[in-house]
């Protein structure tokens, strides 16, 4: 059983699936927060726990991340019985934190999965583990067949803006970068920027995405 939470508004504009990434699950205070800003914007969103997750708070015990395959099935599931469960007919999107945007832009890959969603959002997208700049994330950012909204923060430790802008990606995908933002968008003081002034920024920038992206659905 997937532990899941849906944030519904009235009149919503499109569904949002979003994921958490690998070491906060989905009460983590930056899962809710963004989970709040989309709501402003009239979207929906259901939020949900990995399995391993799940299992961290069950036994009170840091359990590692499931592999990716497992990731994968259980974000697929999440999104099937959404559609089977919710009758509407809003548009889907897909996305996550960190490690949850690199799952949702896999099965952005997936030829049955693509037919169900409009497109993915990826806020700090790992395109390397910490310090191994070598070790390289970019297959999902390949191989996707839907439109990829990559918000990233200038100096992010898994992949800074510097880094970024020379990898070898699909034309499909997108980039917004925040000023001096790390790996969970956020700035230092000096910057002249605030945390909160970043998350807004971000969820402005997705809930263009998705307007764009539902606008040209509809048309």
């Amino acid at each position: 059983m997937i532990t899941t939470i849906e944030n519904k508004v009235d009149n919503p504009i499109a569904q949002v699936v979003f994921s958490h990434g690998a070491g906060a699950d989905m009460y983590h205070e930056f899962m809710v927060d963004m989970t709040s800003l989309f709501n402003k914007a009239n979207i929906n969103v259901l939020r949900f726990n990995f399995p391993y997750m799940d299992k961290r708070i069950k036994f009170g015990k840091r359990y590692p991340p499931d592999r990716m395959p497992k990731l994968i099935d259980c974000y697929k599931n999440v999104i099937n019985d959404y559609l089977e469960n919710d009758k509407s007919t809003l548009t889907l999107f897909i996305g996550g934190k960190s490690m949850g945007s690199r799952v949702a832009a896999t099965i952005a890959g997936d030829e049955d999965v693509s037919k169900l969603i409009q497109g993915v959002f990826c806020l700090g997208y790992p395109f390397h583990p910490p310090k191994k700049i070598d070790k390289l994330r970019l297959e999902p950012l390949q191989n996707t067949q839907k439109s990829i909204l990559i918000i990233q923060g200038e100096r992010d430790t898994l992949g800074s803006q510097m880094e970024v802008v020379d990898y070898d990606v699909s034309t499909m995908c997108r980039y917004v970068f925040l000023a001096d933002g790390d790996h969970s968008l956020k700035p230092r003081v000096k910057s002249g920027f605030t945390h909160q002034q970043h998350m807004k920024s971000a969820a402005h920038a997705i809930t263009q995405f998705i307007q764009e992206k539902t606008e040209h659905v509809s048309s």
